[in-house]
């Protein structure tokens, strides 16, 4: 019964992650081929069924519009479509919000989510690992006492959903780990730990002072 055990536990190992990872990636091909028309389907097209047409489709859009963004007759009209986007009340509000947020994390050069930290959350003593998000500005750091950093702190197994805080500088530890060993950490509830740093380029870390929280 043992030997069983063993061998169903080593089959679930195998085929948990494989199915997982192919319900992700079909999740994920559905919801972009959600975005195109019917009229832009290959059945409408070409009158056969492509499996994957639309996927391809948003993929070559995508890319287009970068390219086409890249030149300067491209940037000069996207330059005018954000302009017209910001004479609509409502749309003007959500689209600005997300544009900032996108620019910040998806930008090549842009530093949101480039660190794995660890800070005291929920309270102090019990610590989790966070990623930070970049600096508070404006009318929030004007009343932070001292260096604040933000940080947003993901939850598990879900890491697309999450807290967003502002730290003392000398609360947050850097970690030497990639982020994405910090992600893999945090969806396997601690299971899959990261690598231990080499102890020739490891740098003594001090402790973070007690957090207020």
């Amino acid at each position: 019964m043992r030997v069983i055990k063993k061998f169903f536990i080593t089959g679930l190992l195998i085929w948990v992650p494989l199915a997982i990872t192919v319900w992700v990636l079909g999740l994920l091909v559905a919801t972009l081929e959600g975005f195109v028309p019917s009229f832009l389907s290959s059945q409408a097209l070409f009158g056969v069924y492509i499996p994957g047409f639309r996927f391809v489709l948003v993929i070559t859009v995508v890319l287009l519009t970068g390219v086409f963004a890249a030149n300067l007759l491209g940037r000069s009209l996207l330059e005018q479509w954000e302009s017209l986007l910001g004479r609509i009340p409502l749309v003007r509000s959500i689209y600005n919000s997300v544009k900032q947020v996108s620019d910040t994390v998806l930008a090549p050069n842009g530093q949101a989510f480039r660190q794995a930290v660890l800070v005291q959350y929920p309270r102090a003593g019990s610590w989790t690992i966070a990623f930070l998000t970049g600096a508070p500005g404006g009318e929030v750091a004007a009343h932070l006492p001292g260096e604040h950093v933000s940080v947003y702190v993901p939850t598990t197994p879900n890491p697309t959903s999450g807290f967003f805080l502002m730290m003392p500088r000398d609360h947050v530890i850097e970690l030497q780990m990639s982020v994405d060993a910090a992600l893999k950490y945090i969806v396997s509830m601690g299971v899959v730990a990261p690598p231990a740093p080499n102890a020739a380029s490891a740098t003594p870390i001090p402790a973070a002072p007690a957090a207020d929280l």
